[in-house]
């Protein structure tokens, strides 16, 4: 059967594609995914426990058995025309912050709370020029939408909007925008944080730093013990293209 690999960030580097067509034997897992990669990129395997999975955009473990046709990626830890869900959308073009926060209040808001990720021009003591963004960008999108909606109904705030922009963006400029409405304060900040944090975590979006003297894609966070990683899968099937 064929399937379609997706390669994201520094994985993208090693393969030297963005995605593949892969022709596996019946029955086959994403362990056998795995396994064919392995064998032809040495790197992979020291990589494997920070890496996640995904079938057709939902994360899954080694073990999950695939179709015919089904669409696989490989995620490296995340850093992290516009895609667009109720609450959520990833954009390419300059974030419009004021335009967003007046937009989110309400005359029976207590409290509108905005975040914005901004592109310093220093990391780790290197000079920064820009940052590149990128996003496995349907699955991103299902993910934002989910914490959107966990964070509405985990902290009882009245609406929240998260933006994040893809692509080439300059020092100063906003990579990542959320706005929480509510009528208190104090659920307002708890949702905004919860928003960035796991946005950091769990959304498959990746950043390339470009610096004076070279580029390379930033370390993310690792991902929540919930979902599954590529650790430890060895695949005894073969596989060609």
């Amino acid at each position: 059967m064929q399937i379609r690999v997706l390669f994201f960030g520094r994985l993208k580097d090693l393969a030297g594609k963005a995605q593949d067509s892969l022709i596996l034997p019946e029955p086959a897992t994403v362990a056998d995914v795995l396994g064919h990669y392995e064998a032809r990129i040495p790197q992979l395997t020291d990589l494997l426990p920070f890496l996640a999975l995904s079938v057709n955009q939902e994360y899954a473990g080694p073990e999950k058995t695939l179709q015919p046709n089904d669409e696989v990626a490989l995620l490296p830890p995340v850093s992290g025309g516009a895609a667009r869900s109720p609450h959520c959308a990833i954009v390419r073009e300059v974030i419009p912050a004021r335009e967003l926060a007046d937009k989110l209040k309400h005359p029976e808001d207590g409290a509108a709370l905005v975040f914005e990720g901004i592109v310093r021009n220093h990391t780790r003591g290197r000079r920064t020029l820009y940052l590149d963004y990128e996003a496995y960008e349907e699955m991103a999108l299902k993910q934002m939408e989910a914490l959107a909606g966990q964070a509405l109904e985990q902290f009882s705030v009245r609406d929240v909007a998260v933006v994040h922009r893809l692509g080439r963006i300059e020092i100063g400029e906003t990579s990542v925008w959320i706005g929480v409405a509510s009528a208190h304060r104090a659920a307002a900040f708890d949702a905004c944080r919860f928003l960035i944090d796991s946005l950091k975590r769990t959304v498959p979006i990746w950043k390339k730093e470009y610096f004076v003297d070279g580029a390379v894609w930033a370390d993310g966070e690792p991902f929540p013990a919930e979902i599954p990683r590529a650790e430890g899968t060895h695949s005894e099937g073969h596989a060609s293209k």
